[in-house]
This record gives C-alpha cells, sequence and structure tokens, in this order.
C-alpha cells in the first residue's frame, strides 16, 4: 500500500484517490469511496479496467506473456512439477515438502468416491447430453450430499469441500464421458495418480486391464495444470461473485462450470481444432489467411490472440512441444497438426497478425492433443472445468477469508425510460 494519490477533476473541484500498489504489476487507482464523495459511478463494460479483489495466487502479465502461480513461471511447474503439487501450491501459496505432497496426494484419493445415489442422477440426462450440462448438474447437486462441508464460516468445512471437489471431479467427467458412450462406470483405483486415474476411469473397462500410458498421462497432467488458474477471468469471477452471497461451495463451482461452457471462454480449444479442420489441408492456409483479414468475411482465426495476452501466450509453447510428444507416441501422422504447425508459422511472421498481437494461444494445440488421445470434442471444455477447479476454489478460498469482501453487486449506466405513469389498457 502507498499514501500516493491520483486527482480527478469534477465540476465540484479536484478529488484525491488513494492509488494502491500491488507486489508486481500496475498500480489501482481506489475508487470505494467515489460513489459517496461524488455521488457517480465508473463505467467499466467486461470490467477490463477494474480490479475487483486483492488476490496472491495468480499473476498475469498479458504484455510481456507472463503467467506466474504464486511467483512460480508456468513453463517451470508445467516441466518440472506435476498437477497435485500444483493444486497444493495455489491451495496453501507454496510447494509443498515431500511429507505434505504425500499427505495431500492421499487426502484427495480418498476423496474420488461419488456417492452411490448420484450414479442414478445421470440417468436422469439423454444419452447424448452436453458433459458440461452434466457436469453442471452433478456438482451443483453434491451439496445435496455433503452436508458436513458446506458452512462457509468453518475453515476446516471449507477445506474439506475444497478437496472433495479436486478429488470428484474426475470422477463426475469420467462418467459423463462413459454414459454418453453406453459404457458402465469405473469405480477410482486410488493406487493411480490422479491423472492416472481420470484415464482409466475414462478409457478402461471392466473386463480389462488398462495400463496407463507414462506419455499419454504426462501429457494430461500437463493439460490440467497450465488450465489449472488464470487470475480473474470470466468464470472465476463467476465463483468469486456467487460466493460473495454466501453461497456453498458446490453451487459457486457450478455457477463457475456454467459460465466456462461459453465459446468464448472454454470452448474456444474445441473451436480451434473445428478450424484447424475446416482448413484440412496446408495449402488451403493462404485462402483462410485472407479471410481473416478481410473485414467483410465472417471467418475469424480461432485460438489465436487473447484477452489478457498481447504476446505468445507462455502456455501455448508448453502445449505445441506436448503435442509433438503425443503424435510421436501414438504414431500418429494428422493433418490437422501440419494445419497447426503451418498456419502458426504464418502467424507468427506475418505483419498482419504482429502487427495486431495476434499470437497462438493454449487453446491452439490443447484441441490437437486431446483429439489424438481419443476424447470426443463435446469433452473438451468439461476437461478444462477438470483442471479449473482448483483454481477456481483457491480463488474462492481467498475471497471468504477476505474481511473486506462484500457482496457483489456492480453497478450501471441507466438508458431506460425516464419515469412515465401507468396508462389503463384501453386509452393506449
Amino acid at each position: 500500500m502507498t499514501a500516493k494519490t491520483v486527482k480527478l477533476t469534477t465540476e465540484g473541484g479536484e478529488i484525491p484517490l488513494p492509488l494502491l500498489e500491488g507486489s508486481v504489476g500496475p498500480d489501482v487507482v481506489d475508487i470505494r469511496k467515489f460513489y459517496a464523495d461524488t455521488g457517480k459511478f465508473t463505467y467499466d463494460p467486461g470490467f477490463t479496467s477494474t480490479a475487483s479483489c486483492q488476490s496472491a495466487i495468480t499473476y498475469i502479465d498479458g504484455d510481456d506473456g507472463i503467467l506466474l502461480h504464486r511467483g512460480y513461471p508456468i513453463d517451470q511447474l508445467a516441466e518440472k512439477s506435476n498437477f497435485m503439487e500444483v493444486a497444493y501450491l495455489l491451495l496453501h501459496g507454496d510447494l509443498p515438502k515431500q511429507k505434505e505432497l504425500d499427505e495431500f496426494s492421499y487426502t484427495i484419493s480418498r476423496h474420488t468416491m461419488l456417492h452411490e445415489q448420484l450414479a442414478t442422477f445421470y440417468r436422469g440426462f439423454r444419452r447424448d447430453a452436453h458433459p458440461m450440462a452434466i457436469m453442471c448438474g452433478v456438482v451443483g447437486a453434491l451439496s445435496a450430499f455433503y452436508h458436513d462441508s458446506t458452512d462457509i464460516t468453518d475453515p476446516q468445512q471449507r477445506l474439506i469441500a475444497s478437496h472433495r471437489l479436486i478429488a470428484k471431479m474426475p470422477t463426475i467427467a469420467a462418467m459423463a464421458f462413459k454414459y454418453s458412450i453406453g459404457q458402465p462406470f469405473l469405480y477410482p483405483q486410488n493406487n493411480l495418480s490422479y491423472t492416472g486415474n481420470f484415464l482409466r476411469m475414462t478409457f478402461g473397462v471392466p473386463a480389462e486391464t488398462y495400463d496407463v500410458n507414462p506419455i499419454i498421462e504426462k501429457a494430461m497432467d500437463r493439460i490440467f495444470v497450465l488450465h489449472a488458474d488464470h487470475e480473474q477471468n470470466a468464470s472465476t469471477s463467476t465463483v468469486r461473485l456467487a460466493g460473495s452471497s454466501g453461497a456453498n461451495p458446490f453451487a459457486c463451482i457450478a455457477a463457475g462450470i456454467a459460465c466456462l461452457w461459453g465459446p468464448a471462454h472454454g470452448g474456444a480449444n474445441e473451436a480451434a481444432l473445428n478450424m484447424l479442420r475446416e482448413i484440412g489441408d496446408v495449402k488451403r492456409i493462404p485462402e483462410y489467411i485472407a479471410r481473416a483479414k478481410d473485414k467483410n468475411d465472417p471467418f475469424r482465426l480461432m485460438g489465436f490472440g487473447h484477452r489478457v495476452y498481447k504476446n505468445y501466450d507462455p502456455r501455448a509453447k508448453v502445449m505445441q512441444q506436448t503435442a509433438e510428444e503425443v503424435l510421436k507416441e501414438l504414431k500418429l501422422t494428422d493433418p490437422v497438426l501440419d494445419v497447426a504447425r503451418e498456419l502458426e508459422h504464418i502467424a507468427l511472421n506475418d505483419a498482419y497478425f504482429i502487427d495486431k498481437k495476434l499470437y497462438p494461444n493454449v487453446d491452439f494445440y490443447s484441441g490437437v492433443i486431446l483429439n489424438a488421445i481419443g476424447f470426443p470434442t463435446e469433452m473438451f471444455t468439461a476437461l478444462f472445468a477438470l483442471a479449473r477447479t482448483v483454481g477456481w476454489v483457491a480463488q474462492w478460498n481467498e475471497m471468504i477469508s477476505d474481511p473486506e469482501q462484500k457482496i457483489g453487486r456492480p453497478r450501471q449506466l441507466y438508458v431506460g425510460a425516464t419515469q412515465r405513469d401507468y396508462v389503463p389498457v384501453k386509452e393506449r
């Protein structure tokens, strides 16, 4: 914090506004008393210039392409760490010692089971229901089964709820996949890793032993790490807003899943893969590049550009390497990856894309990887939700613990009709 101020000139004179300094990043003008002092609101559609909270979890510098979790660069975490270690880091603030990691991993593994009655809940959905629709419903319904972890004023109950959500999300997602293809659900196998267990529940069958491929397991774990948290994005802000009302944690995460479902947010990787499939061949790339530059053409390059990053998405570099490893392991020659490589090369060297800072983002390669592993496109966003749950619960816990937190209540610039008197229907 600082004693510095900025001065705002109004018709009533100058008003000093406190200037707050974070540990890194831009300073923030404190406008909490602005309405009380001036009788006016600020106007910021999409909250693109507004800090809604203080947070010590994730930092992004979009201009320089930096993403830090609790101070650790995302590329280091993706290369050297694993999802359980990153989950602990996001929840508790520091990387765990070996004993802490072992205890945390053990605790998570003991919460992976779902209440048996929830299996019947799945049968209420159509077989062709979107996995995100199922996940919204099932996660929201957890509060009907786990009453002992819904008291948000109790830190211990909050921790238990966090563990349950992180642990059960792979089971919920795997069951959504199994239900869609008509196969029986598989119970968790707790001697496997978090990611290995998910792969077995998704692709294993009761009649056969499922051997987890370590290359695929590492790739999926890396995808989970890269999607674990991303500061105050739309779904995280939704979780915080829902939580500010005092809603239980399961309802808050269900709200985050609903927001993530939007094609402009979690559905972007599916859209990017569909675009690469539409292009289909490297020879057709110039045609689509020309269309992307044409303002009158509705076609847009998906997987390029980002709301925050004005440089290369640091997660995309890791994702590109992972795609190469997965396709090599599976011995796949995917024309979609050929299109992706060439399209990325052109975009990184084309003045149009450079000027507009349209660099590849994490969605550009993640769809290629997930498709190669065997996930249908409708599962992509569900996997995003699985990984992002740890970020959501970390952000939710931080918000609940903040003594300055108030219920979210954005204001508006009203542009409707002014007051008018009611006219009886026969006189209109």
